[in-house]
C-alpha cells in the first residue's frame, strides 16, 4: 500500500519559512517523480513545484519561483519543499504527489498516481 505522508506545516507569520517534507511507502521512490500540490479555500488545486526522479530536474510555478525549494532524499523516501519569503496568499493545504512518471509534464495534477493528505501552512500578515 502506497503512502505519502507530508509534515512541517503549521502558522508562520510573511516573509518567515517553512520546510515541508513528505515522506513516501510503498512504491519505488528512487525512481518515482514527485510534485507539490496546494489547494486553498475555495480554490481548485493549484502546482507548486516538482522534481524528476534523480532530482537533477525542478520544476516551480511562476508564483513561488525564487521563493520555494524542491529536493529529495532517496536514501530516506522523502521530497522536501523549503519555502522562504512566505506570503499571505501562499495560505493553503499542500499536497505531495507520486507517480512513475510524467507523459506530458509535472504540472497537471492528472499526472500523478498517488496522493499525500495534505498539511496546512497558514502564513499571517
Amino acid at each position: 500500500q502506497v503512502q505519502l505522508v507530508e509534515s512541517g506545516g503549521g502558522l508562520v507569520q510573511a516573509e518567515g519559512s517553512l520546510r515541508l517534507s513528505c515522506a513516501a511507502s510503498g512504491l519505488t521512490f528512487s525512481t518515482s517523480a514527485m510534485g507539490w500540490f496546494r489547494q486553498a479555500p475555495g480554490k481548485e488545486r493549484e502546482f507548486v513545484s516538482a522534481i524528476t526522479w534523480s532530482g537533477f530536474n525542478t520544476y516551480y510555478s511562476k508564483s513561488v519561483k525564487g521563493r520555494f525549494t524542491i529536493s529529495r532524499d532517496n536514501a530516506k523516501n522523502t521530497v522536501y519543499l523549503q519555502m522562504n519569503s512566505l506570503k499571505p496568499e501562499d495560505t493553503a493545504v499542500y499536497f505531495c504527489a507520486a507517480t512513475a512518471d510524467w507523459r506530458t509534464g509535472p504540472e497537471s495534477a492528472h499526472e500523478y498516481t498517488y496522493w499525500g493528505q495534505g498539511t496546512q501552512v497558514t502564513v499571517s500578515s
